[in-house]
């Protein structure tokens, strides 16, 4: 029994040791340039970023699986790419974009082996942005479209796409969690 004990204390402290290393680990973040404060919403200048993504009926999950299989060597160098974050998310969970490290606006970013996958350059763009915290959910993700929408609006700012969902933790990550709604806006400076 003690042994058992002494295992499964043992068993813990490990996990939480591993997990508080993958909860730290920092990824590079997609540049943008604050702009503008209206309320909770920020406007953001997005400049160009090397992107890849899918599209397809099914779910993120699915989704997410192809992209990281790219990023872990499925591509025409076999070369494993960095994780980097946000991940993108939009058109009803139907594609989702990866940013890939910026290293590759200078150099030629690896060909896609599944075809279904697509990478580019980005242009620059801006964008209106509202944080939320927490686990992401179908609630949270109305509740915050609809605040920035209503900010944008009453605000004269026109919407030029549809709204995104970016996401910046690992699933494993449990406090301080960053989620974001965008929207395309036309802005002038």
């Amino acid at each position: 029994m003690k042994n058992t004990l002494l295992s499964f204390t043992y068993l813990i402290c490990i996990t939480l040791l591993n997990s508080s290393t993958v909860m730290s680990q920092k990824y590079e973040t997609q540049e943008y340039q604050v702009v503008d404060q209206i309320g909770n919403a920020e406007i953001r200048f997005y400049p160009s970023a090397a992107m890849i993504k899918v599209s397809s009926g099914v779910n993120r999950n699915n989704n997410f699986g192809k992209l990281f299989r790219y990023i872990s060597g499925n591509n025409s160098g076999s070369e494993k790419i960095a994780m980097t974050t946000p991940v993108y998310i939009y058109d009803d969970n139907k594609t989702m974009e990866f940013v890939l490290p910026s290293k590759y606006l200078s150099q030629d970013i690896p060909a896609p082996i599944n075809s279904e996958l697509n990478t580019y350059i980005s242009d620059p763009k801006y964008f209106a942005a509202i944080r939320y915290s927490g686990y992401s959910n179908q609630g949270k993700v109305m509740k915050h479209k609809n605040e920035l929408e209503s900010i944008l609006t009453k605000n004269g700012l026109e919407i030029i796409s549809g709204f995104y969902i970016l996401s910046y933790d690992a699933p494993t990550k449990f406090y301080n969690r960053r989620n974001e709604i965008l929207f395309e806006i036309k802005f002038n400076k």
